[in-house]
């Protein structure tokens, strides 16, 4: 079987009320040599199905779609399971926006990568420094790859970028992924992570037509979209974490101001003695991080694998203590002591509560998808 070329690849376009832009970019692709290029019509309506004749009528284009404007996530998904059904032997899908954004050497250069590394999620990675780059798109991804990289674990310069290889075998992943609009390609970059597929970058060039004006990407909903599902996880996450807080401090005080007494007089030295407040704080520490473990495995992580999650938790938090205690204490004697030592401990623990949200993510509760989450239950 001869190897594939970048030629081979599907180019799969979704597109909402198109102009001659998307006309010229199909013309330059097929033109360039791609024989098989397939467009979405996500819902344009009457208005707009004289370009999309125009482009069905070339030798190399297949145009498809629905009568109803269901968002971009959506067509990329139709678009997918149409290319794994009529384009059996295409090594991979190579995803481009409509408006002529993306060169025929970006598709090219994310086509050849993609056929390199078909393990990989491929990404078009536009140079947000230059001039041409609008505010809103420069301010949006340096954000967005902020907080990426913070919570998953991954820089990636580019987060919103619509030039994507997907090879055929990363395709039915992708397909069952959540999200209709263009949150849907954030919850790619964050499903990735969490199956720990890779990212290949490829550093691109965009044209920005008139700073993009013809973008239907809504800056308010849609970025609420899209943060929802980068921050969704993490803010229960918060607040499992605030709730346990509230927890071991109410039990401590329960423990220490009435129930330790009752129970046991002053057979552990009284509410001033060191036994007493150990004993009060272990107690309260073990109801909390049971209520967290609980709390994090059904809401927070519900979607991570189960089995063995408990032993995994007890070993990460047995781990975070030492480490908390031991570097406070290591940073407070590297400083001579003359940084207070809760000051110190309060960044220690900021720290690592940012690391044990990824630990606990990527090792206690590894992504599980539905076909994992149901083996685990069968056995």
């Amino acid at each position: 079987m001869p190897l594939s070329s970048v030629f081979d690849c599907v180019v799969l376009i979704p597109s909402l009320h198109p102009d001659e832009k998307l006309l010229h970019y199909v013309q330059g692709l097929q033109e360039h040599g791609f024989h098989s290029i397939l467009v979405v019509d996500d819902g344009s309506g009457d208005k707009y199905q004289d370009i999309f004749k125009q482009i069905a009528n070339f030798e190399s284009c297949t145009v498809i779609g629905y009568e109803k404007n269901k968002g971009k996530g959506h067509a990329l998904k139709h678009g997918m399971r149409y290319i794994l059904e009529h384009y059996k032997g295409t090594p991979g899908v190579i995803t481009a926006d409509s408006d002529g954004q993306h060169t025929v050497d970006g598709v090219m250069g994310v086509a050849q990568k993609m056929l390199e590394k078909p393990s990989a999620l491929v990404l078009g990675s536009r140079n947000l420094k230059e001039d041409n780059v609008p505010f809103r798109s420069r301010f949006g991804n340096t954000l967005t790859s902020f907080f990426f990289a913070l919570l998953y674990g991954h820089y990636l310069p580019d987060t919103q970028t619509g030039l994507r290889g997907i090879s055929t075998e990363l395709i039915p992943d992708m397909l069952k992924i959540d999200g209709n609009r263009f949150e849907y390609e954030m919850n790619m970059l964050t499903v990735c992570a969490l199956k720990k597929i890779p990212f290949e970058i490829v550093g691109i060039k965009t044209i920005y037509i008139e700073e993009n004006k013809s973008s239907h990407f809504n800056p308010i909903k849609d970025s609420l979209r899209i943060y929802k599902h980068l921050f969704g996880n993490f803010f229960k996450y918060l607040f499992s974490s605030f709730a346990s807080f509230l927890i071991d401090i109410g039990v401590f005080t329960l423990l220490d101001a009435f129930l330790l007494k009752a129970l046991f007089t002053n057979n552990l030295g009284g509410q001033d003695a060191y036994l007493h407040t150990y004993v009060a704080t272990a107690v309260a520490r073990i109801t909390s991080a049971t209520f967290n473990y609980f709390l994090n495995k059904k809401i927070v992580f519900n979607n991570g694998q189960k089995r063995g999650s408990g032993l995994r938790y007890a070993t990460l938090a047995i781990a975070s203590l030492l480490v908390s205690g031991g570097a406070s204490n290591s940073i407070y004697r590297l400083f001579s002591q003359k940084v207070n030592k809760s000051f110190i401990k309060a960044v220690v623990d900021t720290v690592l509560y940012f690391v044990n949200y990824r630990i606990q993510k990527a090792w206690v509760f590894p992504y599980a998808d539905n076909k994992e989450k149901n083996n685990v239950k069968k056995n």
